[in-house]
């Protein structure tokens, strides 16, 4: 039974369910002979890059034009990028077990990604949530307020009473913009443990 001060769980799929997203990138970068930091430094830092990300994101754009624009920019031949940007990602197993402990406790749980596809996620992820919010599909994207706000709507439970976790700074703000809490996720032990008092859950 859910004993905490929230009542949902919102949470972001690379770098939280998985693992570093800016470590795969930087294998990427380092496969392809660039500096390790430059696709970071991109979406960090020029307005381009991400603008071209954001389209992507939402839908407005393809992966083939996402390749051709970004790879002008970062300097690499356009084919393969997207698939060779993810490919270091693994499964994060604590995060994946935790959130699993949360649903199994009666609190609902929802995953909020920026994402163009659904394809991105296995049916062992997908049967972690009640709902799977993918920016791709609904047009928006985090940190937009709309898309907290509509995750929470699917779940049925007020803004408020949400838990958000994510891996980037600025979604977790974008989730407090709306009255969630955010959980800034840096180290799985840290993060289960605020999960386990905001939620209520004994998640060990």
């Amino acid at each position: 039974m859910n004993t905490g001060s929230h009542s949902a769980l919102l949470v972001d799929y690379g770098g939280v369910l998985t693992s570093d997203i800016w470590q795969s990138f930087a294998s990427f970068c380092e496969e392809r002979n660039l500096d390790p930091a430059a696709a970071k430094r991109l979406f960090r830092e020029d307005p381009d890059a991400l603008s071209e990300l954001r389209r992507l994101e939402t839908g407005d754009s393809d992966p083939i034009e996402f390749e051709k624009r970004f790879g002008q920019l970062l300097g690499t031949d356009p084919e393969g990028l997207v698939e060779g940007l993810f490919a270091g990602l693994r499964p994060a197993a604590e995060m994946i077990e935790a959130v699993r402990r949360v649903r199994a406790s009666g609190v609902p749980t929802a995953l909020v990604s920026n994402s163009w596809v659904m394809d991105h996620y296995t049916d062992e992820v997908r049967a972690l949530f009640d709902e799977v919010i993918v920016s791709g599909e609904v047009g928006l994207h985090k940190p937009q307020p709309e898309i907290y706000e509509l995750a929470a709507a699917r779940l049925e439970v007020r803004p408020g009473s949400c838990v958000f976790v994510d891996d980037l700074r600025e979604n977790c703000t974008g989730a407090e913009a709306v009255g969630m809490v955010a959980v800034l996720h840096r180290d799985p032990g840290e993060t289960i443990k605020r999960l386990s008092e905001l939620l209520g859950v004994n998640l060990g």
